[in-house]
């Protein structure tokens, strides 16, 4: 099994405007990280962290997502060969009952 401890992570900070980069644990917020890549990163970001974290993992923290732009979850959806239907945020999404427009 890889140390992960032995290997930091080289992100641009502007992948974390909103929160101070010193303060984030490679470990323990592993899913801001990955939220952070797929929405506003780039393809070498993508593969740092795939490098980092390895696919499974990307995998089981995408999908419990929170919160993905439409774009973000369709590509990520194609990328990583998992339904829509499987992303935590598409589920949340589909089970908001919005008002009609009449």
């Amino acid at each position: 099994m890889k140390k992960i401890s032995s290997f930091t992570l080289n992100l641009p900070q502007s992948l974390f405007w909103d929160i101070n980069p010193e303060q984030i644990d490679n470990i323990r917020h592993k899913r801001l990280i990955i939220e952070s890549v797929f929405t506003l990163g780039d393809l070498s970001d993508l593969k740092e962290i795939i490098t980092f974290y390895g696919l499974p993992t990307i995998k089981k923290e995408i999908v419990n997502a929170g919160n993905l732009d439409n774009k973000t979850l369709s590509w990520a959806s194609l990328f990583l060969d998992i339904p829509k239907t499987h992303f935590r945020c598409y589920i949340k999404r589909q089970s908001n009952t919005t008002h009609w427009n009449y």
